[in-house]
Parts: C-alpha cells; sequence; structure tokens
C-alpha cells in the first residue's frame, strides 16, 4: 500500500477555519433541503452547527 491512506485513518493535519465555516454551511444547506430549518431561526442554528463541528474537529 504504497502511497494510500488506510480507511479511517487521521491524516493529523490542522484543519482550517475557512473548512470549518463550508462544512457547517453544507450541514445547514442540508436542514433547508429537508425541511428542517427555515430563515427565521438560520442564525441560530448556523452558530450551534458551526460550534458543535469546530468543537468536533478542535478535540481531536
Amino acid at each position: 500500500m504504497n502511497g494510500e491512506k488506510s480507511k479511517g485513518g487521521s491524516l493529523n493535519r490542522p484543519v482550517s477555519d475557512e473548512a470549518i465555516f463550508k462544512g457547517a454551511k453544507e450541514i445547514v444547506v442540508k436542514f433547508i433541503e429537508v425541511g428542517r430549518l427555515t430563515p427565521g431561526n438560520f442564525a441560530e442554528t448556523f452558530d450551534q452547527v458551526y460550534t458543535a463541528v469546530k468543537r468536533s474537529v478542535r478535540s481531536q
């Protein structure tokens, strides 16, 4: 397995704030698409999702 990454293996690279933002954005967009989120509660929900993703990524 020369040069291949093992499945589920950690690369131990730092995750940028931009990557965290993009991940949180994708999650929130999916919530909107499936009808679980409305524009009225977007700001609060986005903040919660961003915080949860950041906490998860930074705790490694």
